[in-house]
């Protein structure tokens, strides 16, 4: 996928009846399918269900098996409650006879309250003084490490610009802090609040997990540690435009017994918090 088009092509689920949908996969650059993808396309198949024109608020999700790239993927739907002010859902997602992920999401009617929220703190690198994982690709190709240089050669849909790169052959233990730009490939104008919901859910499972490694850079990495989603929470507070830069600050405040744990939050450039997110991970290294 080069753009938007892509990954909205990707969303675009084929409705078998009322309650089924069904969905094809992408590769992320990783052998399995990608769970960002697999988020997002069990919230397109729930807002399918939602016809009182309600948002969604927050989603609840656990990866249960690796998704085959080689298959369609099916959504089936079920209503669990219509009430005055909230609708929910849940969702199964199928490969054959086996469930590789099941979520369970609520959707809220327009209301007006009160408003806080937490502001990001401190100064940090804009985008534009930042390279891009394709600048990193070009400028850096030769010296990074193959496994690396493979998965920053997959077209993606998305442009990623973290304020802080990883040098790979540097082996020491970092803070678990990890602060990510990330804007869109293509056109987005006219995109509704469903549609860029389950794209902004697409982008919230990259980057989240890598604040766990830090903290054990010095013996963990990507090449000697097993990691996968294992569950995935967020919460949409705002709408948003989805046409300049937007700013993932994750943090890690434990790994234990071969887990590790990450939330995050989203920002526009402005600084207006549009969602938060929660994971945990698997970090089990690899047993020579």
């Amino acid at each position: 996928m080069k753009s938007i088009e892509g990954l909205i092509a990707v969303l675009d689920l084929e409705q078998k009846n009322e309650n089924e949908f069904v969905g094809i996969s992408k590769t992320f650059g990783g052998p399995n399918v990608f769970g960002g993808q697999v988020l997002a396309q069990s919230i397109s198949a729930a807002y399918k269900s939602i016809t009182n024109n309600r948002i969604l608020h927050s989603l609840h999700a656990y990866f249960l098996e690796a998704g085959n790239l080689e298959f369609p993927i099916t959504f089936i739907v079920k209503k669990m409650r219509d009430g005055g002010s909230f609708s929910t859902r849940r969702v199964t997602a199928m490969q054959g006879d086996k469930t590789i992920f099941i979520l369970a999401a609520s959707f809220h009617k327009s209301e007006d309250g009160y408003e806080h929220q937490r502001k990001f703190e401190g100064s940090i690198k804009q985008p534009e003084e930042l390279l891009s994982w394709d600048d990193m690709l070009e400028q850096l190709g030769d010296f990074l490490p193959k496994p690396l240089k493979s998965f920053l050669e997959i077209e993606r849909p998305i442009e990623f610009k973290p304020t802080f790169i990883v040098n790979p052959l540097d082996q020491k233990d970092l803070e678990p802090y990890s602060d990510v730009w990330f804007k869109i490939k293509g056109n987005v104008t006219g995109l509704d609040l469903p549609l860029k919901q389950q794209i902004l859910t697409y982008i919230s499972d990259y980057n989240i997990l890598n604040s766990t490694l830090y903290p054990n850079a010095s013996k963990a990495n990507f090449g000697n540690t097993q990691i996968a989603s294992l569950d995935h929470s967020m919460w949409f507070f705002r709408d948003f435009d989805l046409d300049d830069w937007m700013l993932y600050k994750t943090e890690s405040p434990n790994a234990f017994g071969a887990r590790g744990f990450a939330r995050g939050n989203i920002y526009t450039r402005n600084g207006d918090l549009i969602a938060s997110v929660a994971q945990e991970g698997l970090m089990r290294p690899f047993k020579k």
